[in-house]
């Protein structure tokens, strides 16, 4: 998927410690969760010596962070091109699994962290069973994942994967990695770092508060702050904003994505949005399908620019699979003839 990976959102490459989640990386801000710098749920621990312990860790991921940052959102973007590079880290990391015995039993002799690659690359490579196993012990890799330079590969191939379980599978990792636990106490934190001053702390919680709404965690919650991030001043805000809504992947995402494709003033923004509806995220097919009116309209739309009507082109390209000219009116007849149609 293309988490922050953000980045789809999403960019001097990344150091070794930093994650790529989805298609940008995303800073480690330390643990969450039973046992973590947070305290365990129903703790009243002062604010102060909370935030205390997280600032180092905070203030080597800025770093971090904007150096990706610099690299991969200067001058084009290009989501899209971006996105067929992280399919091609999805086959490279399907090549080097396949052809790996599939045996289960081997996995438990190995540590967690160990565990969690090897189920990773194994799902990437659509080996029967892999999704299960992963779910069967993600509760107990909870606080012993760390989130690291291989780990981002991983997960960011199995975001892009073209098995929706497997892309679950991927968030459900990260989120352990991250030290996150689905609770409300976790997505306090989250909240709160959304509204930082601190510009990669922000960020970051934007895109994991997608992956939180995509487990089920408040959802409601955290589309509304998602939501509202899209109003900010800032563009580098709107378009992990922008990520976070993708990755949640419910139908309420859907009318604000195409929204912010169609009304944002930054073509970064838009082409992420776009991205997101038409590959990247967590949408169904389905889902994504529902799209298809609204992008045909897009395609001539006048108060759009050129760059936005190739945009919404190239969505409906991937969304149908139908390879047509950039022309509103075959589009449109191919779409009455047999959109309509299809299941």
């Amino acid at each position: 998927m293309d988490v922050p990976q953000p980045t789809a959102a999403s960019q001097i490459p990344p150091s070794k410690d930093a994650p790529v989640a989805g298609k940008e990386p995303v800073p480690d801000y330390g643990t969450l969760g039973p046992g973590s710098d947070l305290g365990s749920p129903g703790t009243s621990e002062p604010r102060t010596a909370r935030n205390t312990r997280f600032a180092p860790l905070v203030a080597v991921a800025i770093g971090v962070l904007l150096a990706m940052m610099v690299a991969g959102l200067g001058s084009a973007h290009a989501a899209w091109s971006r996105f067929g590079k992280l399919f091609a880290t999805r086959n490279e990391v399907a090549k080097t699994a396949h052809d790996r015995s599939a045996d289960f039993s081997q996995i438990d002799r190995m540590q967690p962290q160990r565990q969690a690659e090897a189920l990773l690359e194994l799902a990437v490579a659509h080996s029967d069973g892999a999704v299960n196993q992963i779910s069967s012990r993600i509760d107990r890799w909870q606080g012993q994942l760390k989130w690291d330079s291989q780990m981002a590969t991983l997960t960011t191939a199995a975001l892009n994967s073209n098995d929706m379980s497997v892309r679950q599978s991927a968030v459900e990792i990260e989120l352990a990695a991250y030290g996150l636990s689905k609770n409300s106490k976790s997505l306090d934190y989250l909240m709160e770092s959304a509204e930082s001053a601190d510009h990669a702390q922000k960020i970051w919680a934007l895109w994991a508060l997608g992956l939180m709404g995509n487990r089920g965690v408040e959802t409601g919650r955290v589309v509304k702050t998602l939501s509202a991030h899209l109003k900010d001043a800032d563009e580098d805000s709107r378009h992990w904003a922008v990520d976070g809504l993708a990755l949640v992947g419910s139908g309420e995402t859907i009318p604000l994505l195409l929204a912010a494709m169609h009304d944002d003033a930054s073509p970064i923004v838009r082409e992420e949005a776009a991205c997101g509806l038409a590959q990247s995220g967590m949408f169904t097919r389905e889902q994504r399908r529902s799209t298809v009116p609204l992008l045909l309209q897009y395609t001539d739309d006048p108060s759009l620019d050129a760059r936005t009507h190739g945009w919404a082109f190239q969505a409906l390209t991937d969304i149908t699979g139908q390879h047509l000219p950039n022309d509103s009116a075959a589009w449109r007849s191919w779409f009455e003839k047999e959109f309509q149609q299809q299941p």
